[in-house]
This record gives structure tokens, C-alpha cells and sequence, in this order.
């Protein structure tokens, strides 16, 4: 029935063992190569120069890079690998990208031709549970460095939650929900607390855009990125999945590519500008089938730009902040 507590799948024995992840670390090592920044640039529909050694990755394609290479046999049955490893065996059984903060080292970016280093560590393991199920959030830093230093300084948020038991409202991926607290904040009750999902909200900046861009997410943009990033998850590429398992109408928009968006926005508009900061939350699903839309905004003293993406009804589904150099 709803608004019953659920039985819950976490009691304090087995957060105990999740939370031993805390602080765990590993360090991976990647060649910055070209062929991944010509692809994405294609798929954004770019006119970029061809990469050559030395040109400096653009703000976010960094994850084009340190991908992972589960087995097909580690592969569960969303297309993710299956739990363990450097991230701790969650059993709540939907795992999403809830947005993120990073910063750049303005004379140290990352190019063409240099070998890199990752560093990632688990900063903490939280856990909530309410009406509406489990949760537990899990906070990752990665620190890129190459040769001559840190490059970028990255917070990622991942949140896990119990499986629907109707249709959701946010939904599932790596585009659904924000960071902790982050609907609550603004007020009303807020799904990461357990609580009913707040109403769908509009853009704080609603018809003061001053840049804006419309996005059609087809199959083939989707199916590269997925592709470009090595995400198997099916609810980006496999629609019986997405509809007849997980319940939604349609693909799911990867939430990176949408920050991905938000950023090539500004670039489009300021290609000079050096991005310093950027931080992102996700609030409401995209998908594939309308059409959906980026917007800027840069502030009156041009340090920062408040971007945003809307979807075809005109409701708020992500939200960030570019600080420049």
C-alpha cells in the first residue's frame, strides 16, 4: 500500500560493512588520446579543429577517459557491473549520477599526448530510508594529475535507491535525482528523504535566458555518447528494457551529457572563456521523446553563468553554475 514503510534491505550490520568503504582509494592511469575528443565533438554536432598532441581537453570531456571494462559476465541485468570492487556492494538495486562539483587547475590542463593519473577516493556512505524506500549516498573524489601536477579536482555524486514499486517520478539514472537535500532545500518535502516528490518546478531563470539551445536526444545522439563513454546501462539505449522493467516512457538522456550540454552552451557563446568551477545537480528526468533545451545566463560581472536545462513542457531538469577564470 503506499506510504507504507518499507522492510528495509540495510540494517545497521550491513551499513556498518557498506561504510568500511569509506575512505578507500585507487589509482588508475589513462593516455589522453584524440580519437575520443573527435568523436564527441561530432556528436555535438562541433566544428572543432581535429585534436592534435597538446590540445587541451574541454571542460567535462574528461570523461572520456579511466572508463570502465567490466566482463560481460560482471554485467548485471540493468547493464551495470555488478556490485563490489572499488565502490562498495550496494544492495539497493538502482543506482543513479546525482550531479557534482569540479574544479580546474588553470595552468595545468589536461592535453592531447600526456599520460594521466586518476586518484579516487570513497569520502562517505550515508544512509536514509522513509515512505518511499532506501537510500544511501555515496561521495567520491577524483583528483587528475599528470606530469606536471593536479589538473582537476572532481566530487562525484552516486546515489542508490530501492527498487520502484510504481511508476517513479524522478525515475532511474544517472540523470534523476539531486544531491542530498537538494529538493528539501528549496522547500517542500523532498524524495531523498523518503518523502513524496516535490511538484515539477520551473527554472529560478525562466524567460531571462540570455543564450539558449534546443537538443533533440535521438537514438543515434544517445547511442553515441553511450558508446563514446562505455556506459551499458539500458535505460539509455534499450527501450523494452526502460519500459516494460523499469517503467518509464522512454529513454533516459544521460545526466552527464546533459552537464556536458550545459557547458558546450557557454563554450559556443564564449569560446575564449577558461572554466575554473562548475557545479551540477540533477533534478528531473529527460527523455527521448521531445525535444528538450539548455539555457545561460552569464551574471552582470561575467565571473559566473548560471546554466540550466528545461524539458518540452518547460520544467526545470538540471541545474549549474560555471565559475571562470
Amino acid at each position: 500500500m503506499a506510504g507504507m514503510t518499507q522492510t528495509p534491505m540495510l540494517d545497521a550490520a550491513a551499513l556498518a560493512h557498506l561504510q568500511t568503504w569509506q575512505g578507500k582509494s585507487e589509482t588508475l592511469h589513462d593516455s589522453i588520446t584524440a580519437v575520443p575528443l573527435a568523436a564527441l565533438s561530432a556528436t555535438l554536432d562541433r566544428d572543432d579543429p581535429a585534436p592534435a598532441p597538446g590540445t587541451a581537453v574541454p571542460p567535462l570531456w574528461h570523461w572520456l577517459y579511466f572508463l570502465p571494462h567490466a566482463r560481460a559476465s560482471e554485467i548485471g541485468p540493468d547493464g551495470h557491473p555488478r556490485r563490489g570492487g572499488f565502490l562498495p556492494p550496494v544492495p539497493l538495486p538502482r543506482r543513479m549520477w546525482a550531479g557534482g562539483r569540479l574544479s580546474w587547475e588553470a595552468s595545468n590542463p589536461l592535453r592531447v599526448g600526456q599520460q594521466v593519473q586518476r586518484q579516487s577516493t570513497i569520502e562517505s556512505v550515508k544512509h536514509k530510508a522513509g515512505r518511499t524506500g532506501e537510500l544511501l549516498f555515496v561521495l567520491v573524489r577524483h583528483r587528475l594529475s599528470n606530469a606536471n601536477g593536479l589538473s582537476l579536482t572532481e566530487e562525484h555524486d552516486i546515489v542508490y535507491r530501492s527498487a520502484a514499486h510504481r511508476a517513479p517520478t524522478l525515475g532511474t539514472g544517472v540523470s534523476s535525482l539531486p544531491p542530498e537535500g537538494a529538493l528539501a532545500a528549496r522547500g517542500g518535502p523532498s524524495p531523498l528523504s523518503g518523502e513524496a516528490a516535490p511538484a515539477p518546478q520551473k527554472p529560478p531563470l525562466a524567460g531571462q535566458a540570455a543564450w539558449s539551445r534546443t537538443i533533440v536526444p535521438d537514438d543515434v545522439l544517445l547511442f553515441r555518447y553511450s558508446a563514446l563513454t562505455f556506459n551499458d546501462h539500458r535505460i539509455h539505449y534499450d527501450r523494452k528494457y526502460v519500459t516494460e522493467v523499469e517503467g518509464y516512457p522512454g529513454l533516459i538522456v544521460h545526466g552527464p551529457l546533459i552537464a556536458t550540454l550545459l557547458l558546450d552552451l557557454l563554450r559556443r557563446q564564449l569560446p575564449q572563456a577558461q572554466v575554473a568551477r562548475f557545479e551540477f545537480r540533477a533534478v528531473r528526468p529527460t527523455f527521448d521523446l521531445h525535444p528538450f533545451s539548455v539555457h545561460g545566463r552569464p551574471s552582470p560581472d561575467g565571473k559566473t553563468v548560471e546554466l540550466w536545462a528545461q524539458d518540452h513542457e518547460g520544467w526545470l531538469t538540471m541545474q549549474g553554475q560555471a565559475t571562470l577564470a
